[in-house]
């Protein structure tokens, strides 16, 4: 079983990529791919009335796409989306009758051949505040990207509160995304 993790996080150095990069050596048999060492254009720059030329690196992205058994992205919420680099990577490489398509209906139809997938999101919000204000990130990310694309079950694993997590939970969080790569390749 092959795994593509899709770190979004712009800062080698972030949470975000460690985990990301634990999840990877956990299943043994997956792909990291860092969005940030990407050379594309995340604009879309004519919506989708007209097809961008995709640079080598989206080519080289949308078949690990299409080769991956297992899908799993890493981002922080900011501002109550991803980052920049993640939602433009979605929007250049996730393309209309290539990874998706609608029925006539207008129903969507996932073509992507992975059918598992995780969400690691990590926020500054605190558990406690987290009804409150919502993580539309989950529900962007989990629903209307990855099961749009025919990813059918996405499980959310959510790091709330990271700004003032303690080592030893962030420890623990490393060490969950390790067990949770090592659990997917079995």
């Amino acid at each position: 079983m092959s795994a593509l993790v899709i770190d979004g996080h712009p800062d080698a150095r972030s949470l975000t990529a460690s985990l990301a990069q634990r999840y990877a050596a956990g299943h043994g048999d997956a792909r990291v791919l860092a969005l940030r060492d990407l050379d594309f254009d995340p604009h879309l720059r004519f919506g989708y009335r007209e097809r961008m030329t995709l640079e080598p690196d989206l080519v080289d992205a949308k078949r690990a796409l299409s080769e991956a058994d297992t899908i799993v992205v890493t981002t922080p919420l900011w501002w109550g989306s991803v980052p920049a680099v993640l939602k433009g990577f979605f929007d250049r490489a996730l393309l209309p009758q290539q990874e998706y398509r609608y029925t006539k209906l207008g129903l969507p139809v996932g073509l992507l051949p992975a059918r598992r997938g995780r969400l690691l999101l990590l926020a500054d919000t605190p558990w406690f505040a987290a009804p409150f204000t919502g993580l539309p990130a989950q529900t962007h990310v989990a629903r209307n990207t990855m099961r749009l694309c025919g990813i059918r079950s996405v499980r959310t694993h959510r790091m709330l509160g990271v700004k003032d997590a303690t080592e030893p939970t962030v420890s623990r969080w490393l060490d969950r995304a390790e067990r949770l790569g090592a659990a997917d390749a079995r």
